[in-house]
């Protein structure tokens, strides 16, 4: 079972009509999604596991909001927004959204690396079905 993915239009105009808009000169998205590949093969080179088929995702909410809540404080960054899906996903759908609003290029690039590298390694539960 998978939630109902967000509009990233939606997401966009609500990040242009909040008030730290005008601190914001990029706005990134990251959508991860549910890839063939085996994580561990593609990360470290193991070979045999097959394809993927689908994965069990699960997170800490309270996690995740408390990371949003971290990445205001990050230099530059004046938006943020995350949907992170939940259950039995198929190769396709999709895992995650990150929106991260920052006043440079180097700054956004940098948050958004950080938040989704802290949600992937800290805050969520993946485990790969194979074929």
């Amino acid at each position: 079972m998978s939630r109902p993915e967000p509009s990233m239009d939606a997401w966009l105009k609500e990040a242009k009509a909040d008030p730290r808009a005008k601190e914001c000169g990029m706005l990134l998205v990251h959508n991860g999604i549910v890839r063939v590949t085996p994580k561990a093969q593609v990360r470290e080179g193991v070979q045999g596991l097959g394809e993927v088929s689908e994965i069990d995702f699960s997170y800490d909410a309270a996690g995740v909001a408390a990371a949003e809540a971290e990445a205001l404080t990050w230099p530059g960054v004046a938006w943020v927004r995350t949907w992170l899906n939940e259950g039995t996903l198929k190769v396709g759908d999709s895992i995650m959204y990150v929106m991260i609003g920052a006043d440079i290029r180097p700054n956004c690039i940098e948050a958004l690396q950080k938040l989704v590298g802290k949600i992937k390694t800290e805050l969520v539960t993946e485990t790969e079905h194979y074929y």
